[in-house]
């Protein structure tokens, strides 16, 4: 199955000139969502992957989705003041200031298996808070994972020396 056929373009979002990847087609067709889901747990099955942290918020869905189908936990690292118990926090920069993102500071025992996942690379700035918190606070992150990366941005860059999959690239 191409899942390239349900990714809409966007034009003009969220401001001119930027052409939105938009999953919520993919996500919109069972079958075509299935086929995502089941190539990144076939991906991770036999890993010893004990949880995947999914960024808010599209990362949720992909995230969510994979964890029940593998079987293993799911960890939300999202946007600062959202979650109620202690986290850490990591910001990262953005166009025009900065941003930050914060974990659970006991969401993962130090050395469990992680597979962190979003929908999509861009910067990388997001992610990279994201696994920074990870390895913070003691997970052995096995992969980062995207379902859609636009090459052009070269945000995979900032992964030099992680293992990286992306399911589609732009």
């Amino acid at each position: 199955m191409n899942l390239k056929n349900f990714i809409r373009d966007i034009p003009d979002f969220p401001k001119p000139g930027i052409v939105f990847k938009d999953i919520t087609p993919l996500l919109g067709d069972a079958k075509a969502f299935q086929n995502m889901i089941e190539t990144f747990a076939d991906r991770y099955k036999n890993s010893g992957v004990t949880h995947i942290c999914g960024i808010e918020s599209r990362g949720f869905i992909i995230g969510a989705a994979l964890a029940l189908h593998m079987g293993v936990g799911f960890i939300p690292v999202r946007k600062a003041g959202k979650l109620p118990y202690k986290t850490i926090k990591r910001e990262y920069s953005l166009e025009y200031g900065t941003d930050a993102v914060e974990i659970h500071e006991d969401a993962v025992k130090p050395g469990e298996k992680v597979v962190l996942i979003d929908d999509l690379i861009a910067t990388g700035g997001t992610a990279k808070a994201a696994l920074e918190l990870l390895e913070e606070i003691g997970a052995d992150v096995v992969e980062i994972a995207f379902a859609i990366e636009l090459e052009f941005l070269k945000g995979i860059e900032k992964f030099a020396g992680k293992k990286v999959f992306c399911l589609l690239k732009y």
